[in-house]
């Protein structure tokens, strides 16, 4: 049974995202969530909410779902649009600052025995 949860818009770049969804990709629910409560990254909040909305997800649709034999089976991050502004610079030219921003998926499953 997967279970699949999308944080859109984030405000993070998804190349640093990345780095942290490849860390949680293939482990326990709980083993991810350890991982990243001590990792020191900004994305390491935006993909441990998702992860936890993904196990709530879990346990609303199907209440006898055994949360400790969930892990992530899927984890990806897209891009997100980006919003392009412009700082003015000398002799009047200017330089585009890009914001870009990522769209989280975690799919979980159960791990069978």
């Amino acid at each position: 049974m997967e279970v699949k949860a999308i944080a859109r818009y984030q405000s993070i770049s998804p190349r640093k995202c990345r780095l942290v969804a490849d860390m949680v990709r293939g482990q326990g629910v709980e083993d991810a969530l350890a991982v990243l409560d001590f990792t020191h990254k900004k994305a390491a909040r935006f993909v441990a909410k998702t992860l936890r909305s993904a196990v709530a997800n879990a346990e609303d649709r199907n209440s006898h779902v055994d949360v400790d034999r969930l892990f992530v089976k899927q984890a990806f991050v897209d891009e997100a649009p980006t919003w392009t502004r412009w700082s003015p610079r000398a002799q009047g030219r200017a330089t585009p600052i890009i914001k870009r921003g990522s769209h989280i998926t975690l799919v979980l499953d159960v791990r069978e025995r």
